[in-house]
Formats: structure tokens, sequence, C-alpha cells
């Protein structure tokens, strides 16, 4: 398998619930290497552009407000089948319905606050990878664990 870079998202209410640290774990733990991370806070022009395949449906406001209304922690994640494996630990995007063990499963309740954004494609991620970090701002380094994962 090829690697592949993702995008992850820990939203404000995955950031207000103190579980930053647990995401992590779950993805280091799969062997994902996390190739960039920050903390910030989203501006308006920043959702909009990130959200932009939304525009003119009818929740494209709320996800504005909601993704606007607090600190997210940005990073960008590398593994082989990267795309796929992210998507399957965070769960489908309702948190009710999300099976247990997936993070929207184990720690959101709702479509609305479902406390991570993933990227759904390998052409998903590489659109928004440089809305969030600029090229210099993603490392590339090995692991010591490389030939095992």
């Amino acid at each position: 398998m090829p690697k592949e870079r993702t995008l992850v998202l820990i939203k404000p209410d995955g950031v207000m619930k103190k579980i930053i640290g647990e995401i992590f774990s779950r993805f280091e733990r799969k062997g994902l290497r996390i190739a960039a991370i920050k903390m910030l806070n989203v501006s308006i022009e920043t959702a909009e552009r990130h959200y932009s395949v939304h525009k003119g449906k009818p929740f494209y406001g709320g996800l504005i407000d909601y993704i606007t209304s607090g600190p997210v922690v940005a990073m960008v994640l590398e593994g082989s089948d990267a795309v796929a494996v992210v998507r399957k630990m965070v769960g489908t995007t309702d948190g009710a319905k999300a099976e247990p063990g997936t993070i929207r499963g184990d720690f959101a309740m709702s479509i609305n606050f479902n406390t991570v954004h993933a990227s759904d494609s390998v052409e998903s991620a590489n659109y928004e990878m440089p809305i969030f970090f600029t090229e210099k701002e993603i490392l590339d380094y090995e692991m010591p664990d490389k030939d095992f994962i």
C-alpha cells in the first residue's frame, strides 16, 4: 500500500471535552504518523473555504458557526491507506449512529457536534491540507517502528 496523507480536525466540542490526547493516542497506536499538528481558531474565511462543497445547502451556515465557535486541533496523518483507515476509526458522521469503538461512536451524540472531521478521499485530503498547513509545516521523517507497520 502506498503512503497517503489525510487531514483530521478535532472540532470545538472535542477540544472542550478534553479528549485531544485520547484521539492522538488512537491514531498513533494504529500506526499512523503525525506529520503536522496545530491548534487554532478557524476564521470564517478558512471555514468557508474548507466547507465550500456544502455552500448553498441548508446546514452550511451551521457548519461555519460550529467550526468557528472555539479552538480546533488540525493534524495531518500519514500511513498506508490513511484516508480509509482514518475514516473507519472516526466512524459515521452521525455520532448517535456511529459504531462503538470509533471516535464518534465513543465521544459524539449527534450529527451537529460530531467531534472530528476526516477527509473523505485522497482528493479531499489534497484540497483540505493546504487550507490548514503550508508545505513546510508538514514534516517528513521516519519512525523507528516503520518496518513493523
